[in-house]
């Protein structure tokens, strides 16, 4: 019984768990406060009525002294009884009204004798029978002679049953309208605690496999005090880093599904052209020589082509996974000796594009991987001059700015539109919509060269202005860089 008890409150609601616990903490507040009320007002009575019975008797006292009488006011349905008690056996006195004393007065008696026995008032609250609960009280009026006097207490506990009544009613009703606006006050404050769990309902009902997800819903309704404020700020933050990662994730999805669409198409190319040509050399063989030399240079061109690239995701992936494993040989080099070898290579490779080398530090020794930093270079010039009409001026320059080496490389040629100047380090990215395999490669360059320089703490960046293209690498100095 208990039990199924205990299992129902707890399937109660905060709000009416609350208000229950609040009634019982003031059913005890109410039954203390009751007690301590109903305790306090039998004594104030109980002292009252000795004070009354002490101040007749002191008159009677006096009459039954003076004129050997009972004389003066008496009280209805009060007894009064006189005792001679010389020889110390209480010997009741013949009442001058039959009503002053009760049909058995073994009551009265008994406190007479221990009147005379301790020689001091003696009270004693008694149940006379056939009377009811008297307060007896007995005092000497002279020696050998002893009163006693009894009041009732009927009065005492009608009034203390009315005062019980009157409190357990007042309480009932004050407990009751205590659980019931209790109940309704607590519900409207635990509200948004019920808002923001409907708002968690509405976000597990939510699809959140679809691409662009993102969680529709905020607990926004204010009210609460500061501690629900604060949790619902703590709420609707973790929210904004749910839809940070849906976002993160969706656009990582959309980056892997153009990946393989753009690494699929790249591949697909070169290895239609290896089996294109394989059929012709199949055919073209044996009846002209010259046919298969030149469709066996072709094969090992697009063989080499498609190398390269896979070349260039293999690293990626590695760079991508570089805290598993890095890619990267680090040794103390000279930045600006990988700048000039770059440059002699250019010169060589590309005679038709003017390379300059702006003056700059002798020397700026860095702890980097020096195959890696060159590559970077290489492809950066190397796409100055694939994008720029020949005779495009290029140059470039090292620097150091507070901590920070820094490398630019700038053409001045027709520059990138801007509509292309956030995207040029998408992975399979080509400004030249075409495709064209002779201007621009496989789109990969760029991607890789800024993973490259991330991979060692650095920065690789395109100048936002409009005009000449200006990319630039930057290297921390001092210090270890990533990887």
């Amino acid at each position: 019984m208990i039990r199924r008890a205990l299992r129902g409150y707890r399937r109660l609601r905060l709000g009416t768990r609350l208000a229950l616990g609040l009634g019982a903490l003031s059913l005890v507040v109410f039954a203390v406060v009751g007690t301590a009320l109903t305790t306090y007002m039998r004594d104030y009575l109980s002292a009252q009525l000795n004070e009354q019975l002490k101040l007749a008797q002191l008159a009677q006292s006096k009459s039954i002294a003076t004129h050997g009488t009972l004389a003066g006011k008496k009280y209805y349905r009060w007894y009064y009884a006189v005792y001679d008690v010389s020889d110390g056996t209480p010997v009741l006195r013949r009442p001058e009204d039959p009503a002053d004393v009760p049909e058995d007065v073994d009551d009265l008696t008994a406190v007479a004798r221990a009147q005379a026995a301790t020689d001091t008032e003696v009270v004693r609250t008694e149940h006379l029978r056939g009377e009811g609960l008297y307060r007896l009280r007995a005092c000497e009026v002279e020696p050998g002679v002893v009163l006693v006097s009894g009041a009732p207490m009927d009065d005492i506990e009608d009034t203390v049953r009315q005062l019980i009544t009157i409190q357990v009613v007042t309480f009932v009703l004050a407990l009751l309208a205590l659980v019931v606006f209790g109940r309704a006050l607590l519900r409207r404050g635990l509200k948004p605690l019920s808002d923001m769990a409907h708002t968690a309902h509405g976000i597990a009902s939510h699809d959140l496999t679809e691409t662009a997800a993102r969680l529709p819903l905020r607990a926004d309704r204010p009210g609460g005090g500061p501690e629900v404020e604060e949790l619902r700020t703590a709420f609707n933050t973790m929210l904004e880093h749910i839809d940070d990662s849906l976002a993160v994730r969706a656009e990582a999805e959309q980056r892997l599904r153009r990946f393989v669409a753009d690494a699929s198409h790249e591949l697909r190319t070169p290895l239609m052209s290896v089996r294109g040509y394989a059929d012709l050399f199949q055919y073209a063989a044996a009846n002209a020589p010259e046919e298969r030399d030149r469709h066996l240079a072709r094969l090992r061109a697009e063989a080499a082509r498609m190398g390269v690239l896979l070349d260039d995701l293999l690293l990626l992936a590695r760079l991508d996974a570089a805290e598993v494993e890095t890619p990267l040989r680090k040794e103390d080099t000279d930045l600006v000796e990988l700048v000039e070898q770059a440059a002699d290579a250019f010169r060589a490779s590309h005679p038709d594009h003017p390379l300059t080398v702006a003056p700059g530090p002798a020397s700026v020794r860095l702890r980097l991987d020096p195959q890696r930093v060159r590559q970077v270079l290489d492809n950066l010039l190397t796409n100055a001059a694939v994008h720029t009409p020949a005779g495009t001026p290029v140059s470039v320059a090292v620097s150091l700015t507070g901590g920070t080496a820094r490398v630019s490389v700038t053409d001045k040629g027709p520059g990138i539109p801007p509509g292309d100047r956030g995207r040029v380090f998408d992975r399979f990215y080509r400004v030249d919509k075409a495709r064209s395999r002779d201007r621009g490669g496989s789109g990969l360059g760029l991607a890789v060269a800024r993973s490259l320089v991330e991979a060692h703490g650095g920065t690789l960046g395109l100048d936002a202005a409009a005009g000449p293209t200006v990319f630039t690498l930057a290297l921390p100095l001092g210090r270890a860089a990533r990887g």
